[in-house]
């Protein structure tokens, strides 16, 4: 039997793309399986009780038939909801995502900090408290993009490239009154580091800072705390669609990062 750390990496979709990534990335040699609740998509826009329901829901049937050490929550609208009751319900480390706002306070030297959100996290009273707790000397430009992750979801199922999502998202931060002193934006929402390229073009001079690196070195001393044992040999990536049959572009998508689709 293999002795290699497994870690679920789960989203309502193509998000656990850019977290898995980073963690990959880092430790190369752990199994990672990515779930996508497409039948859930998009997370932002829930309540958060139903939303909680719903998610600790869909992990209870994961791990029915998945065994794996760890859970990562690669979503920030999730993450600022659910990770008490799965805390609470689960006994394997549970790692979640929330708005890089303390990194980026640090990073911004204009103290105008630009953060780029779903609906939900810009309205979860948990964003509102790391402002407060770590970001009291800034001025933050919230936008919750309620049309962005689905058009980078479409990007990734269909292949078609919402140019317009990706400008108006760049428009909206740039409506604020002192936008043109922002040096730095926050990407709270796993989706949108799959498009950073895409924003930057349309918003140069610009630092970018997401949640993934942080996500990844958290899931290294979480391993390393709990002395699980690392292989010599790369570890395997796989995925498993939750609500959908995968479209041929997501299957290429997922086939150009080295991931397996289960069946």
């Amino acid at each position: 039997m293999s002795t290699t750390p497994r870690i679920l990496v789960f989203d309502s979709g193509v998000g656990s793309l850019s977290i898995g990534a980073e963690i990959h990335a880092l430790l190369p040699h752990v199994d990672l399986l990515y779930a996508m609740d497409r039948g859930g998509f998009p997370y932002g826009q829930w309540q958060q009780q139903a939303l909680v329901e719903h998610i600790c829901l869909r992990i209870e049937q994961l791990l029915a038939e998945h065994s794996v050490d760890m859970l990562v929550v690669a979503c920030n609208s999730a993450s600022t909801a659910v990770l008490p009751a799965l805390r609470e319900q689960l006994s394997i480390p549970v790692v979640g995502v929330v708005p890089a706002i303390k990194p980026a306070a640090l990073l911004s030297q204009t103290k105008v900090i630009g953060l780029l959100a779903t609906p939900g996290t810009v309205a979860r009273p948990y964003t509102a408290e790391l402002i407060r707790e770590f970001a009291a000397d800034c001025c933050v430009i919230s936008v919750g993009a309620a049309e962005l992750a689905p058009a980078i979801e479409d990007f990734f199922w269909t292949g078609n490239e919402n140019a317009e999502q990706w400008q108006a998202s760049i428009d909206a931060l740039c409506k604020h009154p002192r936008a043109n002193e922002m040096d730095t934006v926050i990407l709270a929402c796993t989706h949108f580091p799959l498009i950073q390229s895409q924003l930057s073009e349309r918003l140069p001079g610009k630092q970018w800072i997401d949640s993934g690196k942080a996500i990844a070195r958290r899931v290294a001393h979480l391993l390393t705390d709990k002395n699980l044992p690392h292989q010599n040999e790369p570890g395997q990536q796989t995925a498993v669609i939750l609500g959908e049959q995968a479209s041929d572009s997501l299957r290429q998508n997922l086939a150009e990062r080295g991931i397996s689709l289960l069946s």
